[in-house]
Order: structure tokens, then C-alpha cells, then sequence
């Protein structure tokens, strides 16, 4: 059996994201519901008061997401750094203070979807960024400093092409 490109895009990137744990998974998705405004996040997330306020911050720290994906693109130069590592860098912090992403590809398959391809330069600093700051507890930091890898955080060049596969809540009916 023979695969177009996109179809073995598709498959590559399920088989990601099924790499992940299940934690990861079940943020993911939830972060793709209020950053992509898909769905109701608290009706199909919260399951207690603690995520309940967990996913109203969400909501708030991710309007940072509009002026990413304007200034995405647009900026070059020291402009580009004010433009979009402030932002990113505050809703990488956010994410990564959840303790439910535990490196850096979970990370970057999330914002990959968030923002597109264009965020992927980006990414590498903002996690180190994000993970060094001291609102990250010292012994999840070096975990998470320790997850990126060397390719990852010296690439010479980045792929242009948009991720393909876009995890969604899946609701198992009980008979």
C-alpha cells in the first residue's frame, strides 16, 4: 500500500503525539480547545475547581496568541525580538508552570499548532527562556533544559511546512 506525502505527514505526526503520555496528550488537546477557540474548554476539561481556574488563566494568558500570530512574520531585526519573544516568552512560562508538558517536543508540537510554522525559530529560545525562570521549580528546570536536544537547539534552518495533524477531544461512548 502506497501513502501520499500528506497522508505519511498525518501518520508521523499521530505517531508523535501518541508518544507522548497521556498527561501531555490530554494538555495538548485541552490548550489546542482555548488557543484555537474550539469547543468549550471548562465543559470538557475541568474536573475540578483547581483546573476550572487553571483553564480561566488559560483563556487569559493565551490572548498573547494574537499578537504572536500578527507579529509572527511581520518583524525582522531587534524588532522581532520585542514583538515576539515577550509575548511568547509569557505564554511558554504559563505552560510550562503547569507541569504538564515535560520537554521540549510535546512543547513544540503544541505551539506548532498554536502559531504555525513560522513560531518554529522561535521555539528553542523561548523554552530555555521559559524553563531558566524562576517561577519553574529547580528541579523541574534541569529536567526540562536537559529534554531539548542539541539538533533541536542549534538547527541551521527550519521546515516551512504547516503540522498536518491537529488532536481534538475524543469522547468514548460506554454501552
Amino acid at each position: 500500500m502506497s501513502y501520499t506525502p500528506s497522508a505519511q505527514l498525518i501518520l508521523a505526526e499521530m505517531r508523535e503525539f501518541a508518544g507522548f503520555s497521556p498527561c501531555e496528550q490530554r494538555y495538548i488537546r485541552r490548550s489546542l480547545d482555548v488557543g484555537l477557540g474550539r469547543g468549550d474548554a471548562f465543559a470538557l476539561w475541568a474536573r475540578n475547581a483547581e483546573e476550572t481556574a487553571s483553564i480561566r488563566t488559560q483563556y487569559v494568558v493565551y490572548q498573547d496568541l494574537k499578537l504572536l500570530r500578527r507579529a509572527l512574520g511581520q518583524h525582522e531585526g531587534l524588532d522581532a525580538i520585542e514583538a515576539i519573544m515577550g509575548p511568547l516568552l509569557r505564554v511558554t512560562t504559563f505552560d510550562l508552570s503547569q507541569n504538564r508538558l515535560n520537554g521540549f517536543c510535546a512543547y513544540r508540537f503544541l505551539y506548532e499548532r498554536l502559531l504555525g510554522a513560522e513560531v518554529r525559530p522561535w521555539l528553542p529560545a523561548a523554552f530555555c527562556g521559559a524553563a531558566a525562570l524562576p517561577r519553574i521549580r529547580p528541579d523541574r528546570r534541569k529536567g526540562l533544559l536537559q529534554s531539548i536536544s542539541e539538533a533541536a537547539a542549534t538547527a541551521p534552518g527550519w521546515s516551512r511546512r504547516e503540522p498536518v495533524f491537529i488532536p481534538e477531544f475524543v469522547e468514548l461512548e460506554v454501552a
